[in-house]
């Protein structure tokens, strides 16, 4: 059914006889519901003209006092609606035939004024087809997605000319039009596109999908639509670092608030010009949103850092606990790249004990997400396994549920790799959930070990004092080694408890509980007395730290997985 009544058939008439489509008419004429908009363009195109034909068969728009016959409007001083309709390039919008009707003189009438041709070209099954081409050549795994569009900002400006236009014809029928009656054309561009997609990929648009394929348009004719607000609100047009373009949709569209009704009339022509030529697509991208993977590892060896180690562009070791971790995660997901986080990080000749200490992986852009009952049972190899697997596939397995075994093998797969370091708790997470471990770097506590050299002799009573010293306050400078990364600064820390063990008469081992963020070995050895006080003054000794092992890392995330 043909949405448009005899009470639209004016604005109809005047959007179309100046060069707009009938999708856009749609949209001014307040058409909210979408089986319109998805007829064909030709079928629309026929049902508007059948609509708008007079009983003699033509197409036109009646003006009261038509000006002379013949007499091209841009030849008048003012136009019917008492502004200059000329265009910016002089040549003629509209002219008057004998019937005193307004006829089109466009350029080129078959691409709209308004949309620059989204609404006609860009929304077919054609132009679906090529973008579904583009999803399954990117080699991503989805179930649902999300398709996001950027259009050129000219487009407001065209839409608010035109809305201009259609407001003071409808103010001579004492009727009104707002901003907010006029349909979004992103609206009315997803009412079409969203089913067409869905139907040729098979899976649902979702706004919630982390899998999103956008599509950013572009109008090299009309791109100086814009400039002539950035002389009138110049306030609205402040460069960013990183918008290559002073002209954002977000930017006009507050010029456009802005803006007096006169002043734009007098800039840019309403109704606005037609175009030669459709947009172009600028870009067609897919993307995935990141996987978020979290758990603990302990790291047990003295010769391992925990990222790469590269000075001068140099390598010095052959790997890293992030590697070790993320090369593993990378291959099955085919994440592009990925970024490593920790609560904290240790030394390289430092090792993680106890429960080990909390991290988190980013993986950017994954193109796998979703694992089989097959790429399971190829990836298993463990036989503990076996009863939990035989439990599980007796009934129908969800896709959460694969992927929890899949992470499951993946810990076993990394921790077969190595015997450097262990992984436990690996399961997947939210962004959001990452503050928990950024918070235990500076709040909670860590619990050390380490095994103590006096430059004297000692005897067990001449270290038992440290026993008794609770919450010690110590005042830390930057220390030197870590200078190069760190901004010079004094930090004040905690060392909330000790506790000794005799070795020998030059060797003990300290236990400490410490705040998170205290340098353990400056603590130790006083780093040339940039940390006060230190084991050394406290002791009246020279004291340094032969080894040093992280018992301990406070933080309650991720929660801990049973096996």
């Amino acid at each position: 059914m043909f949405p448009l009544t005899e009470e639209n058939k004016h604005v109809a008439q005047l959007l179309f006889n100046t060069g707009t489509c009938p999708r856009c008419i749609f949209r001014f004429c307040g058409v909210d519901f979408h089986a319109p908009y998805k007829l064909s363009y030709e079928e629309l195109l026929n049902e508007l003209q059948k609509f708008l034909k007079t009983e003699k068969g033509e197409l036109i728009l009646e003006v009261t006092n038509p000006p002379p016959k013949k007499i091209r409007l841009h030849e008048l001083e003012d136009g019917i609606d008492g502004t200059d309709n000329r265009s910016q390039n002089g040549e003629g919008r509209v002219s008057v035939i004998e019937d005193g009707s307004i006829a089109s003189k466009n350029s080129n009438p078959n691409v709209c004024n308004v949309c620059l041709g989204i609404l006609q070209e860009f929304c077919e099954k054609e132009f679906i087809k090529k973008v579904c081409q583009k999803v399954e050549a990117s080699g991503f795994e989805f179930t649902n997605l999300v398709f996001s569009v950027s259009f050129p900002p000219q487009l407001s400006v065209r839409e608010h000319a035109a809305w201009l236009l259609v407001k003071q014809e409808m103010g001579k029928q004492s009727l009104s039009l707002g901003r907010n009656d006029i349909v979004q054309l992103k609206e009315a561009y997803k009412w079409i596109t969203h089913p067409l997609l869905s139907e040729e990929l098979g899976v649902p648009t979702d706004g919630k999908s982390l899998f999103e394929v956008s599509v950013v348009f572009a109008h090299p004719e009309t791109v100086e639509d814009c400039h002539f607000l950035r002389a009138i609100c110049p306030d609205c047009f402040k460069p960013a670092k990183n918008k290559q373009s002073v002209f954002t949709r977000m930017a006009v569209m507050k010029a456009l608030n802005k803006i007096k009704e006169e002043d734009f009339r007098r800039q840019f022509p309403c109704p606005p010009n037609s175009p030669k030529a459709v947009c172009t697509v600028l870009e067609m991208e897919c993307a995935h949103g990141a996987v978020f993977v979290a758990g603990r590892y302990n790291k047990y060896s003295r010769n391992l850092p925990q990222t790469p180690w590269i000075i001068d562009g140099e390598r010095k070791l052959e790997s890293s606990v992030e590697e070790l971790i993320s090369d593993h995660l990378l291959t099955v997901f085919k994440a592009e790249s990925f970024n490593f986080s920790s609560s904290g990080r240790e030394d390289v000749d430092v090792r993680t004990l106890g429960n080990g200490r909390p991290f988190a992986i980013e993986l950017v852009n994954p193109r796998r997400v979703r694992f089989t009952a097959q790429e399971i049972k190829e990836l298993q190899q463990v036989n503990h396994f076996m009863a939990w697997k035989s439990s599980c596939w007796c009934h129908s397995v969800t896709d959460l549920e694969l992927l929890i075994a899949f992470l499951f093998l993946l810990l076993q797969k990394i921790n077969s790799s190595s015997n450097k370091i262990q992984v436990r708790d690996l399961q997947l997470v939210t962004r959001e959930a990452l503050g928990h471990m950024k918070e235990g770097e500076e709040e909670k506590t860590k619990t050390y070990s380490a095994l103590i050299w006096t430059n004297k002799a000692i005897r067990k009573e001449d270290i038992e004092f440290l026993n008794d010293m609770k919450d010690l306050k110590i005042d830390q400078k930057t220390p030197l080694r870590v200078l190069h990364r760190r901004p010079l600064a004094v930090r004040s820390r905690i060392i909330h408890s000790m506790e000794t063990c005799y070795v020998d008469e030059h060797h003990f081992r300290l236990q400490l509980k410490t705040q998170a963020g205290t340098y353990i070995k400056e603590f130790v050895h006083g780093d040339f007395g940039r940390t006060k006080p230190n084991l050394g003054s406290l002791m009246n000794v020279t004291a340094d730290i032969l080894e040093l092992d992280v018992e301990s890392v406070d933080v309650d995330w991720p929660p801990a997985l049973d096996d």
